[in-house]
């Protein structure tokens, strides 16, 4: 798994390796049930100090991304909905309200912004939908 840091970023290192692991679970590069390198081998690999990875897999355990086993590793979690759907559609609604503010200080238009979510959404490895049968 390779994660890298951007050394000039406001970002906290721990939250850089979250975001990294949250896109490859969401581009499907990593999968529910696949294991993640160990601790030590995480802060080998990012030249990290041990205690930023443990804050990274709280972080990701936290937001439902990763499962923590006792003596056998962190997997990635299945993808859940378990936010009534009111709750998910008001968070989905807070989420690009603030890319949408960010984009716009960046001096983007309205066209710019939905061409980066529609390429964004082109990488993802969503789930297929159920159809209803009635």
């Amino acid at each position: 798994m390779l994660l890298r840091l951007d050394p000039l970023s406001p970002t906290p290192v721990f939250e850089q390796l979250a975001r990294q692991v949250k896109t490859l679970v969401a581009k499907g590069l990593l999968r529910p049930g696949d294991k993640l390198p160990s601790v030590r081998d995480l802060a080998r690999d990012t030249a990290v100090n041990p205690n930023t990875i443990l804050r990274t897999l709280e972080l990701l355990e936290r937001d439902h991304v990763i499962i923590r086993r006792q003596g056998s590793g962190c997997f990635v979690a299945p993808r859940t909905t378990d936010l009534s759907t009111p709750a998910r559609k008001s968070q989905l609604t807070t989420l690009a309200a603030h890319l949408v503010t960010e984009a716009f200080h960046l001096g983007f238009d309205a066209t710019d912004i939905r061409s980066a979510v529609n390429s964004t959404l082109d990488e993802i490895d969503f789930p297929k939908r159920k159809r209803s049968t009635s």
